[in-house]
């Protein structure tokens, strides 16, 4: 069993309360938040009391983005496994510095894109690797919500790490990793980049050339509603997944095959929150002898270089 503790009790630190109590493996110890919000579990407004509590073994960061780099330095310190939200920090530079903290400290860390350890994500990659669509020639990956401009607000205040790319740029970026594994093989070909009247960008897309034979178009949006779907285009047919990143606990996937077309449906016994909840207990466990479905420290380098190379002018 893994007893946690939650940094920050908004919006994700209250869905991570509720999904940990579908799991077998976890169970939630402590709260730290500077918000009133209720639980039926101990909150204290004092952070480091929960880092230092030595009845927790792991701690979720689910705190605003500028605060992400600070919390797992000292959370490294306590020699705690940690689970932190998207994304790690807000620039490379302090990603790579965390990175070398982490493994310094031999911190068991691991990047919160929870549809990573839903089972869709695992038939997709089994639906590629049986060869049903032959090998791939074109990915089409986006997520985009309409928001209204609050200046204050998290995602339009670029001092808190607002802004399209950072909140859900490792959406596609991470899906692309899926099938795309050398970061030295992606050339970004074409960027396109609006600002929001805040000065973060509040659309952005990308077209990118993998291993010279794979295109990409990835899209990002927190002021228009997009698709939000995948597409995988191989030489013998294609995968439409049209619920990649909160897949429910019966979800379902869409296969061509030159001529023939079938749905092939996957059943959950958790939610998205709670599967990536069980699967990174069972890592923090050592029952977990590879991490492929889960987003470690690697990744999440490789995530934000992308992601750096996709801001740049």
């Amino acid at each position: 069993m893994i007893n946690w503790g939650i940094l920050g009790f908004g919006r994700m630190g209250s869905t991570f309360a509720e999904a940990i109590k579908e799991t077998s493996n976890s169970k939630l110890i402590s709260i730290g938040s500077k918000s009133q919000n209720k639980s039926d579990v101990n909150i204290t407004n004092d952070y480091e009391e929960v880092i230092k509590n030595k009845n927790i073994d792991a701690i979720y960061i689910a705190t605003l983005n500028n605060s992400h780099s600070k919390l797992i330095s000292e959370i490294c310190k306590e020699k705690k496994n940690i689970l932190c939200e998207k994304p790690i920090t807000t620039n490379f530079q302090d990603t790579l510095k965390l990175s070398e903290e982490i493994k310094f400290t031999n911190t068991k860390f691991i990047e919160a894109i929870a549809y990573y350890s839903h089972p869709q994500t695992t038939e997709i990659i089994n639906v590629f690797e049986q060869n049903d669509i032959g090998e791939i020639i074109k990915i089409e990956s986006n997520f985009g919500y309409k928001s209204r401009v609050k200046p204050n607000s998290r995602i339009y205040n670029k001092e808190l790490g607002g802004g399209a790319l950072l909140d859900l740029g490792c959406y596609p970026i991470s899906f692309l990793m899926l099938f795309c594994k050398d970061i030295d093989l992606f050339k970004f070909v074409n960027k396109k980049i609006l600002l929001a009247e805040t000065g973060v960008d509040k659309y952005a897309e990308a077209k990118i050339l993998y291993d010279n034979n794979i295109n990409i178009e990835i899209k990002v949006s927190i002021s228009s509603n997009l698709d939000n779907r995948c597409i995988i285009q191989g030489t013998k047919g294609k995968i439409i997944i049209s619920d990649p990143w909160i897949p429910k606990n019966k979800s379902s996937i869409e296969i061509f095959t030159g001529k023939n077309y079938y749905r092939k449906f996957i059943n959950s016994e958790y939610s998205t929150y709670a599967n990536q909840i069980q699967n990174v207990s069972d890592f923090f466990l050592g029952r977990s002898k590879n991490n492929l479905n889960l987003f470690d420290i690697n990744k999440s380098v490789i995530c934000m270089n992308l992601i750096n190379k996709w801001k740049e002018k």
